[in-house]
């Protein structure tokens, strides 16, 4: 297994899902682990399990969305050598069932959200002399899933711009690579299974 030792690593959407999955291996691994999360309280039981487990672990609350927030937050953590750029919401609909309020609020988040963490996060990844960036994207950005029009339009901007930062900073010592899941049960999909297919 990897060794994160003296590791500083910030995740966001750490607090649960995915993102709570990699907080506490990298804490296991010996990484000092920054979650960032919409409140405290959305990332209180990773923390606990992080700390329970002998982990080192600071909870930020952000919303991804605002960028005055996450420079702040990002400028607060200070030299960093791993950025997971997990914070990322859902939406089901077609083109002509997603009102422009919904695309609206799935582009902030999961497109908008990945820049600003970008952009706050190099400055801070070049302190460290470089690190390494993991954006979190979808099948749902290479094949043509079912009602799930802005979800998959929003990935896709996430797979381009993976595409264009791994370029842009491969000179700078900065690797940026994606991970693309296909579903993965976690309590917020197995929840909306069961809300809209019972049985």
């Amino acid at each position: 297994m990897f060794s994160l030792q003296n590791k500083k690593a910030v995740i966001t959407g750490g607090g649960s899902g995915i993102g709570k999955a990699i907080s506490l291996l990298f804490a296991k691994q010996g990484a000092e682990v920054h979650l960032i999360e919409l409140t405290e309280e959305s990332a209180q039981e990773a923390v606990n399990e992080i700390k329970t487990n002998g982990g080192k672990v600071v909870s930020h609350a952000c919303n991804v969305a605002n960028h005055e927030a996450v420079v702040a937050v990002f400028e607060k953590i200070g030299a960093i050598d791993i950025l997971v750029n997990n914070a990322g919401i859902a939406h089901v609909g077609k083109v002509d069932t997603t009102p422009e309020a919904d695309f609206d609020r799935i582009m902030n988040v999961n497109v908008k959200g990945v820049y600003n963490c970008l952009f706050a996060a190099i400055p801070q990844l070049r302190k460290s002399n470089g690190g390494v960036i993991v954006n979190m994207a979808s099948i749902a950005a290479w094949v043509g899933i079912p009602d799930r029009f802005a979800y998959s339009t929003a990935k896709g901007a996430v797979m381009a711009m993976t595409l264009s930062v791994a370029r842009d900073y491969m000179s700078e010592n900065i690797r940026c690579n994606s991970i693309s899941p296909a579903r993965v049960h976690t309590p917020f999909v197995d929840g909306f299974i069961a809300k809209n297919y019972p049985g």
